[in-house]
């Protein structure tokens, strides 16, 4: 869900060896590197022991939707986006002369967020449907560009990408550089594995003493770091942050005991112990809106909240959400960088 707080909100393929301050390199890798990764891959999948979703595709509401095959992770492929038209009326609302647009986005390896599937190739993910669906109502091209998470909203004001898509959190500190138009409600939580002896954490003092494996430059991160003194102040061990550039290498460290506990996305944690053996989420912690990333007083804004709203009433936004599970996180209406929640 990531700067202080929340989602956000999630980083190419390769699994980082040592956990601390690793970042993900901000192009693919090539055809040749990919090939010599996959027998990593393959074992790493195969110690997630990822499971199928059962049958059928519960992202399906029509179309033409398939699941990628047992073994692939089950990646929902159903087209939400290639029949949606466009809406003169929000397309009015960018500035003139706009036709394309670049994007960044962050590939952290496991659903909802960005991935690829099983080509190697083609992204999807939660974020990925969202923002080709909203460049379809506005009517404009995208030129999608692969960047490490921590390095997108540094970027956007540079101007080398337009915005970024990879469910960032709205935050107050983020909102004193970037303007944020909402799409989703996600946030913090944390997952263990199921022999663990911890329960539901609304005080981050129950987290010292332990490691804690979370998503470098996310809001999760940016939280731990901010609040490490509690340990100290309760006279306490404080706890281990180990931060990681790839969904995929957290959930080996967890799985493998090299770290106690994860901090990240609510729907990313829910989608993790639903596909995985031996985990179990333990509660939401801080709920945060989730938006498109611009450069601060981004003329842009108007057009892709209309652009949401239009996605919002035509139903194509509730039929995203039913494809990745996310109904959860579903708003009544986007808004332009609003207050950071509270709760």
């Amino acid at each position: 869900m990531p700067a202080p707080t929340r989602h956000p909100a999630m980083p190419a393929r390769r699994l980082p060896v040592s956990p601390r301050r690793l970042l993900a390199p901000s192009r693919r890798p090539s055809a040749s590197a990919r090939r010599l990764l996959a027998p990593v891959a393959a074992l790493a999948s195969a110690a997630l022991l990822l499971t199928a979703c059962g049958s059928g595709d519960s992202g399906a509401s029509g179309g033409s939707g398939t699941r990628v095959a047992a073994g692939t992770d089950a990646i929902p492929t159903t087209d939400v986006v290639s029949r949606i038209a466009k809406d003169p009326a929000a397309a009015k609302l960018l500035p003139p002369g706009t036709t394309r647009l670049t994007v960044a986005v962050a590939v952290g390896g496991t659903p909802p967020g960005t991935t690829y599937l099983a080509d190697g190739t083609t992204l999807t993910g939660q974020d990925v449907d969202f923002t080709k669906a909203a460049a379809k109502v506005l009517g404009i091209r995208l030129k999608i560009e692969q960047a490490s998470f921590e390095a997108i909203l540094p970027a956007l004001e540079s101007g080398k990408y337009d915005f970024g898509a990879s469910n960032f959190g709205v935050t107050n500190e983020r909102r004193k550089t970037i303007d944020f138009v909402t799409y989703v409600n996600d946030g913090q939580g944390f997952a263990t594995r199921k022999d663990s002896k911890l329960a539901r954490i609304t005080d981050l003092k129950q987290l010292c003493g332990l490691n804690i494996a979370t998503s470098a430059g996310t809001t999760f991160e940016a939280t731990l770091e901010q609040n490490t003194h509690v340990c100290a102040d309760a006279g306490k061990k404080a706890y281990h942050v180990q931060t990681y550039a790839e969904q995929s290498a957290i959930w080996s460290s967890l799985q493998q005991g090299r770290s106690d506990v994860v901090m990240s996305t609510i729907n990313g944690l829910r989608y993790a112990v639903a596909h995985q053996q031996g985990l179990r989420f333990l509660n939401e912690y801080h709920r945060l809106d989730v938006g498109f990333a611009f450069k601060k007083g981004t003329p842009l804004a108007p057009a892709f909240r209309a652009a949401v709203n239009r996605l919002i009433k035509d139903g194509t936004y509730a039929r995203i959400l039913k494809k990745w599970g996310t109904t959860g996180s579903a708003i009544d209406t986007s808004r332009i960088s609003p207050p950071e929640l509270k709760n």
